[in-house]
């Protein structure tokens, strides 16, 4: 009895302690929200951090800024662009800084201070980057920076002055500043996402012959320029899903930039000075479109690209597709004597198709996927595929 009632002691100790560890490992895997604050220019500066759960601190992950609108703040742009979610199922830490009053701006916080002033947030994110760097395992050639409203025109500014730190942007109901389109200067292709109401201002903002804002149209004209792309977009009308929200949505992209990059534009026709899918257009949801570009790049611009230098510097096309876009048939011509296993992916690296290529008939049918751009991968290249409706 007495070797009895020892053993089950034993189990006892060992049956706590396999709890104690497993609670511990759940509270190191739980996602977590943090307050943060950081002294930079003698100021007490605050952001929230949000660390998903996935982060182990063994690999290095992407790093998203999300800025708040002018007057705003990190709740009311957490209700408005709430990317916890999706950083839980893509794995990247997400921030949401606090802006400053601006003193000469009636006091509302902004990123962007009207002169005279001695704010300039430029370094306050460059401050917290290198915090970040310092205390997580941040991969550096994959820093993003989106924000609505005042907070899109300062990722605008990002793009421009902090170009070596940051890979790409998303900027929602705001057009590019003037100050920060004249002193613009990107060192890397930066690839570049709008989302605009076409009644927002969207033809820019000109006083007494003085322009302070691009039109959209000359926004996308610069990027697309800076980055070599296409002159000419890739226009898809995408789906009025909802018809009570009095605007529908067109999507522009001039691809084919240098290191494959891209210039996106959502077209909000009828569309305010909205977020949408949050409020405004419920046709598409900036949060997720936002992730979905930025994510597929990094300093250097298309983290997979798909056209190779060897076959763009000397002209050759080893394999054509065709019509492409397309609303559901690819014909492949490339030379193959058998069958050739495909695969098809999403922007975002899921594997949404795959098959096999006949040599005599070598078509590929999109109809069971909704219109989006895709990877396709055989024969150990990959080759971009663009489905309309």
């Amino acid at each position: 009895m007495k070797l009895l009632h020892h053993f089950t002691i034993i189990s006892m100790a060992l049956f706590l302690s396999s709890l104690l560890i497993l609670v511990s490992l759940n509270e190191l895997n739980a996602q977590q929200f943090l307050d943060k604050t950081l002294l930079h220019d003698a100021i007490v500066r605050e952001y929230s951090l949000y660390i998903p759960a996935s982060y182990q601190g063994t690999t290095s992950v992407p790093l998203l800024f999300n800025f708040h609108g002018g007057d705003g703040d990190i709740a009311s742009q957490l209700y408005t662009a709430d990317m916890r979610p999706i950083a839980d199922t893509a794995g990247f830490l997400l921030v949401y800084p606090q802006a400053l009053p601006d003193p000469n701006g009636g006091g509302a916080t902004s990123w962007m201070h009207k002169e005279p002033t001695s704010v300039d947030d430029i370094y306050f994110v460059e401050a917290m980057i290198d915090t970040l760097v310092s205390e997580y395992l941040v991969d550096e050639d994959r820093v993003y920076a989106c924000g609505y409203s005042n907070g899109g025109e300062f990722s605008f500014e990002l793009a421009c002055r902090l170009n070596n730190r940051i890979a790409a942007i998303g900027s929602v109901a705001r057009s590019m500043y003037i100050g920060t389109y004249d002193q613009c200067s990107p060192e890397h292709p930066t690839a570049v996402v709008t989302i605009h109401g076409t009644e927002d201002d969207y033809n820019g903002i000109t006083w007494q012959g003085t322009t302070y804002y691009l039109s959209l149209d000359d926004v996308n004209a610069y990027w697309t320029d800076v980055n070599n792309t296409d002159s000419i977009p890739i226009v898809v009308q995408l789906p009025d899903i909802n018809t009570n929200d009095g605007s529908t949505v067109e999507h522009y992209a001039w691809d084919n930039g240098d290191g494959c990059v891209s210039v996106e534009h959502f077209k909000v026709i009828g569309g305010g000075h909205d977020w949408p899918g949050s409020f405004g257009n419920m046709d598409i949801d900036a949060t997720t479109e936002i992730w979905k570009f930025v994510s597929r790049y990094d300093v250097n611009g298309l983290i997979s690209c798909y056209t190779s230098i060897h076959n763009k510097i000397n002209g050759e096309n080893e394999v054509m597709i065709y019509p492409n876009p397309s609303t559901d048939l690819f014909t492949i011509n490339m030379d193959i004597k058998t069958s050739s296993r495909y695969t098809i992916y999403s922007t975002q690296g899921r594997l949404v198709l795959s098959g096999t290529i006949d040599p005599a008939n070598a078509t590929i049918d999109l109809t069971t996927l909704p219109p989006n751009i895709y990877i396709l991968k055989t024969n150990q290249k990959s080759f971009k595929l663009i489905k309309t409706k």
